[in-house]
This record gives C-alpha cells, structure tokens and sequence, in this order.
C-alpha cells in the first residue's frame, strides 16, 4: 500500500526514512497549518537545535485558510540567504559539507513563488543525491481517512513530536550538545555522505514494512 506524505522542507531522517523505503505519494488537497514542517526545518548548531523557517505570505480578511499548494513565499525577506548562510555556519566543519554543497546551494539562489513547489524541489534533489526514486504522484482529492494509503501525514506536525528516540550518528557539536536526533535530512547527509541511505533505509519508523 502507499503511504501517503506532506511534502516537508528539507524533511527530518523519520519522514526520509519512510520515502526511502515505501511507496510514496503526496498529499496535494490539504489546508495550509501553521507549526509545522511544511514551512522550516530544524538543523544543529553551536547553540543546539534551530529551526530555520520559511517566511509565507498569510491570507487575510474572512478567507482564513487557504490550501497548502496555493501558499507562497514571502521573499522580501532575504530567508535564503540567512538559511544558507546558517547551513554553512553550522556545517562547514562536518565531513561532507564542501562535496555536496554545489548540488545545494541553486536551491537558496533561485527564487521559488509556492512553497509546495519548494518543498518538492528539495526532496527532489535530495533523493537524486542519495539515489532515490522521487515520488511524483499526488492526491487528486482531500481523503479526511484515506482508504487506499497508509495515512502518514502526521509526520509533518512540528509541535509535540513524539519521534525523539532514533539510533545516533556522530554530528559536529555531539560532544557540546550530545546526540540531537530527527533533525533535518541535511544534518545526516553532511555528517554521515553516502551513509546516510544506509542510515535511512535502517530505521525504524510507525510506517515502516
């Protein structure tokens, strides 16, 4: 069966390890949420965890919620550049910064309107760098309780994550701040490389088979 996902921003090693595992396909119909992956990540720096977010334009006035693939991006704040600049601050000492960072920094360069469109593209780029089958398919429909998926959606809730128990892998400030686990998927690649596939397809998750 499928397993139905939200695409994330640069999403955390839980939600990877299910797309690298599973069959996946992405919800399309749902209503934008505030506190969630949808719109920042969390990577570890000399202070611990930080979220880096996605500055989103909101909808006001009587319409209240939009749906989540007509959110745009509020680029009059320089949000790519102080993200990458945080990346290169936080990795530059890990072991695979410098041998990805040419297939990742377009993505802080060029300029996005929809952040599903975003969201997208970074889980592209990051399964072509790990050598995994990007999902293409979507929902043609909102399913409240999908029948014909495995309903994985939850995983893109930020706030009260119960997901904190995961097997460590060494990370630059492990000796400051000790193992920080589930951060984003950027955390993996440029402390383990090419492990991380390995790592991924390894982990135990609700989800997995």
């Amino acid at each position: 069966m499928t397993i139905l996902l939200h695409p994330a921003y640069f999403p955390n090693c839980v939600t990877m390890a299910v797309l690298a595992r599973g069959q996946v396909i992405w919800e399309g119909w749902d209503n934008y949420q505030k506190q969630t992956y949808r719109n920042r990540c969390y990577i570890c720096t000399d202070r611990g965890a930080q979220m880096l977010s996605i500055p989103i334009k909101h909808v006001g006035g009587k319409t209240g919620r939009q749906p989540y693939r007509d959110v745009r991006i509020d680029n009059n704040y320089l949000w790519q550049r102080q993200h990458w600049r945080g990346l290169q601050t936080a990795y530059r000492s890990s072991p695979f910064f410098e041998f990805y960072e040419a297939d990742l920094r377009p993505l802080f360069e060029k300029p996005f309107t929809y952040l599903m469109d975003l969201n997208l593209h970074t889980i592209e780029v990051f399964c072509n760098l790990l050598g995994v089958d990007f999902p293409t398919e979507s929902t043609q429909s909102y399913e409240p309780e999908p029948q014909q998926h495995t309903d994985a959606r939850e995983l893109v809730i930020a706030k009260g994550s119960k997901i904190k128990d995961l097997p460590p892998y060494p990370q630059v400030f492990q000796e400051r701040h000790g193992f920080v686990a589930n951060l984003s998927c950027l955390d993996l690649l440029f402390n383990e490389g090419n492990r991380a596939l390995q790592y991924l397809q390894n982990l135990h998750t609700p989800f997995s088979k």
